[in-house]
């Protein structure tokens, strides 16, 4: 039956394909219908139609292949909630063809929902006492979510929502869920049971070389405020509906939502969008002397804010090759150079560039001196930048330093304002050794009625 289901989908997908594409889609094409180059955010007009067609062609197919499979597991003793796996791509293959051999051995309805057969199945695991439960969850939730950054950051390469935002959220609620196994639980150790897995996680992602301290630091309000959120709901699961064959379950639910959000987010190709910050000041000194300090400057005194001294990428000097557009700009900072191909140069008013190369963003502080997380490079990328001279009418010069960037990392609302805080910083780190630079250079000028803007 099973096969007849799959022939008959398949032809009518290629008959779809072949009405809104021109194309007939090949025999396995179900994991990546429009081809690795597509973008849900930016298909066209058939593509959307074709992708429409499919879902609610795969509608009365995907009920018989979830009704045939969870009859399967009931005739061969499994668990009910392993029908989870029809939805797993290539790993549903091979469960399929697991069950296909599996002998026929029926158990109680009542202890189907269970991970495995049994009506207390995590008794002898669970301690009874609150803080020896307390402690058995915050160690395994900590562990999951150590497996499941790796999985994200080193073998999909997603900083994205389910990083940041899911996985916070289930380990929040996986904590509670776990530490609730044998009764109920009041909701001051509900959510203490959920923040301390996250922490514990911050230090294993420490120890383990993943990340560095900067970056854990900046992660840290979004992940505490999510857990919370996972651990209040896990309170109510826990407080108004918690059944002996419903823990299991809701466990199992859990874990298997991680998987599937790395996937949907990876599919899903999101396009990082891109960000604009502006910094400006007043320097007394005239366009043409300014001028002169904003194409390349001398070294920058080591900085003294704990934002650099933390380990961020702080400007040191600048240094100019040729004149005019198609000249190359090197902005070296803590981290490496910037390369800048001057785009404009419009003396003594306006110099556009671009960025043809840039270095790492930041040193992680970490025990091991120095680590190279994937979040280094490519997710923080800068694309132009520029420096505008306006003439103020007390004969000083406003200069106003602009950067566009994007950031991958997801949520962009979240990550974006921690990176328009740095730039913003760098900015004024540039801007005022200009203004000291252009100054103390012109002798006899009063420096009276000129301070620094942002």
């Amino acid at each position: 039956m099973g096969v007849i289901c799959f022939l008959i989908k398949n032809n009518l997908d290629r008959l779809v394909g072949l009405h809104y594409l021109g194309t007939q889609s090949i025999f396995f094409n179900y994991w990546l219908p429009l081809g690795k180059a597509a973008r849900l955010t930016h298909l066209t007009s058939p593509e959307l139609r074709y992708l429409a067609t499919l879902l609610v062609v795969a509608i009365p197919f995907i009920w018989i292949g979830v009704a045939m499979t969870v009859r399967r597991l009931r005739d061969a003793g499994q668990p009910v909630w392993l029908v989870v796996m029809f939805f797993l791509p290539f790993v549903n293959l091979l469960f399929f063809a697991a069950l296909c051999f599996l002998p026929s051995r029926p158990v109680a309805t009542e202890n189907e929902a269970t991970p495995w057969p049994g009506p207390r199945a995590l008794d002898g695991i669970v301690p009874r006492s609150e803080l020896g439960s307390a402690a058995l969850s915050v160690l395994v939730t900590a562990l999951i979510g150590l497996a499941f950054v790796g999985l994200g950051t080193s073998a999909i390469g997603a900083y994205g929502w389910s990083l940041f935002v899911a996985l916070p959220f289930c380990l929040g609620l996986f904590a509670v869920l776990l530490h609730s196994y044998h009764g109920p639980r009041d909701v001051r150790t509900c959510l203490s049971v959920a923040l301390l897995p996250v922490g514990l996680l911050g230090l294993l992602l420490l120890a383990v070389a993943i990340e560095g301290l900067v970056c854990l630091m900046m992660a840290a309000p979004l992940a505490f405020g999510l857990a919370l959120l996972g651990g209040l709901l896990g309170y109510g699961i826990q407080a108004s509906c918690w059944t002996a064959h419903g823990t299991p379950l809701m466990l199992s639910v859990v874990l298997f939502v991680m998987p599937a959000a790395f996937g949907v987010e990876n599919a899903a190709q999101l396009v990082p969008p891109t960000f604009v910050v502006r910094s400006s000041i007043d320097v007394l000194a005239p366009p043409e002397r300014v001028w002169k300090q904003v194409i390349a400057f001398a070294e920058i005194p080591p900085p003294t804010e704990i934002l650099f001294r933390s380990g961020i990428a702080y400007p040191i000097r600048a240094e100019i090759s040729g004149r005019g557009p198609g000249a190359l700009r090197r902005c070296i900072f803590s981290t490496g150079a910037f390369l800048e191909p001057i785009e404009i140069w419009d003396e003594p008013h306006l110099l556009r560039f671009g960025v043809s190369a840039s270095p790492a963003p930041l040193n992680e502080l970490t025990p091991y001196g120095h680590i190279e997380p994937p979040h280094l490079h490519g997710y923080f990328v800068s694309e132009e930048g520029q420096f505008l001279l306006t003439s103020l009418p007390d004969g000083g010069t406003r200069v106003e330093g602009t950067t566009r960037y994007r950031n991958a990392m997801w949520p962009a609302a979240y990550w974006h304002l921690w990176s328009d805080y740095i730039i913003h910083r760098i900015h004024l780190r540039v801007l005022n050794h200009i203004k000291q630079a252009a100054e103390s250079s012109s002798s006899g000028t009063s420096l009276s009625g000129f301070g620094g803007g942002g």
